[in-house]
């Protein structure tokens, strides 16, 4: 289900974030699965429970997952997923847009980036 790579720099739980993010995307994990408990996991990758918790937890603010007490924590639905990470991602865009130009990079070039992009080749 998840892999970890222990010699990446990117914290574990980050990569168990990354990994079930990409398995909820994917729709390899169905609206309202039942995740496997943080201690089942954390067993099961030999890690720190708290490690797992951590990644629930962000997985959660981020609307990946929804907690019910008692009964575990279950994926959302995807819809409200992408529609809130194509939210953060917009927002991302038009700073990071917005930045490049005050620094000067014309408008024409950030198009044919975009371009370049839509087309499959590397800008």
């Amino acid at each position: 289900m998840i892999t970890l790579n222990y010699r990446d720099s990117k914290p574990i739980y980050e990569q168990v974030k990354d990994g079930f993010r990409k398995l909820i995307l994917s729709g390899v994990l169905t609206t309202d699965e039942r995740l496997p408990s943080v201690r089942e996991l954390a067993a099961q990758l030999a890690i720190n429970p708290n490690t797992i918790q951590r990644a629930y937890r962000e997985l959660e603010s981020e609307g990946f997952i929804y907690s019910i007490a008692g009964k575990g924590s279950f994926t959302a639905a995807l819809t409200e997923v992408t529609d809130r990470r194509r939210g953060e991602l917009y927002a991302a865009f038009d700073e990071t847009a917005a930045e490049l130009l005050r620094l000067g990079v014309p408008e024409e070039t950030l198009s044919a980036r975009l371009h370049a992009l839509l087309e499959g080749a590397t800008p």
